[in-house]
């Protein structure tokens, strides 16, 4: 890990947390192939890295990014940590900080990891070691509501949602964090879920019709193959956006692509697979999609929407293929 620090200062470089047990003291290893994640709530979970990375980990000895830490056990250059402005004084006891950090060392210029050859063993304990004065549940709502204000930009809406409890709660002052922040020209957190955790799903609400292009070209459906699956390609685009003809028309909702009732799928998460219509499936991961810029990915593989000759395809992401950008214009 300190070779890693060493060659650049601005990683953040975190073990694998092997779990040692609190009865007898056995260990017990934890998987190489885990990286650290978070729902909307600030919850910390351990997850499987995407498929996409996992196929192309051909070395399994090389450094895994991740979106998160678990927090209190990572190395940091000791200049690059007071530059950063250190931990958030006004945080209460346990909880939340490595949330705080993450966000931190992602959107302010530096980068977090796993290394693989790293392992350190952990004695969780059934409770905290340490009392909390107003509850371990309100420290904790304290902690990450200051992250969420500092860090989480318009996205904080999302945390409130997935924790109402943390509405009208006192959490203190944040201008001086809010301060540092601007000091040091962080980037915003949709640039954080854009390039680091796009993976997490941003809530939808809203189903949008309209349209979705390629030059003068728009994506259609063009009739059934035999396992009953809808083709598609790209013809002229007819109407407007506001009112296509029913072969162009799309609804998007959900991370979910969608005509006449069927959502856009990918055969499998692999280069080269054929995209079709099938019968929606919430449940489906080759139904789900996010934009990233001009792309259209598929969130289970990272792979890219690409319109091939003669039918559509998933391909890994490439910002100089024209065939991978795509415009998607809703009614208006």
């Amino acid at each position: 890990m300190l070779q890693r620090v060493k060659e650049d200062h601005t990683r953040v470089v975190s073990p694998i947390i092997d779990v040692i047990s609190l009865d007898n003291f056995a260990y017990l290893a934890a998987s190489a192939d885990l990286r650290g994640g978070f729902d909307w709530s600030l919850h910390f979970k351990w997850e499987q890295i995407p498929l996409e990375q996992k196929m192309s980990r051909t070395d399994p000895t090389r450094p895994i990014r991740t979106p998160v830490i678990a927090g209190g056990i990572f190395v940091i250059d000791k200049s690059w940590f007071n530059h950063l402005g250190k931990y958030d004084a006004q945080m209460d006891i346990w909880g939340g900080e490595n949330f705080e950090l993450s966000f931190r060392v992602w959107m302010c210029g530096g980068s977090l990891e796993i290394v693989p050859c790293s392992r350190v063993g952990h004695v969780f304990r059934k409770r905290h070691p340490y009392n909390f004065p107003e509850g371990n549940a309100l420290t904790y709502i304290r902690n990450t509501k200051r992250t969420a204000e500092v860090w989480m930009d318009e996205y904080k809406q999302y945390y409130y949602e997935a924790r109402p409890s943390a509405i009208g709660k006192a959490f203190g002052s944040v201008a001086t964090r809010i301060e540092q922040r601007k000091k040091m020209n962080c980037k915003s957190f949709r640039w954080y879920l854009e390039n680091v955790y796009p993976e997490l799903t941003v809530p939808e609400k809203e189903v949008l019709p309209g349209i979705i292009k390629q030059g003068v070209n728009c994506l259609e459906s063009q009739g059934q193959d035999a396992a009953g699956d809808t083709l598609l390609g790209m013809g002229i685009c007819r109407g407007s956006a506001k009112n296509p003809p029913t072969a162009q028309e799309w609804l998007f909702s959900d991370h979910l692509i969608q005509q006449q009732g069927k959502c856009l799928a990918a055969a499998f998460p692999s280069p080269g697979a054929l995209v079709a219509l099938q019968v929606c499936n919430p449940k489906e991961g080759s139904q789900k999609w996010r934009r990233k810029g001009s792309f259209i990915q598929q969130s289970v593989s990272g792979l890219c929407l690409e319109m091939q000759p003669t039918q559509l395809v998933t391909n890994k992401c490439q910002a100089d293929t024209s065939a991978q950008q795509w415009q998607l214009l809703p009614h208006t």
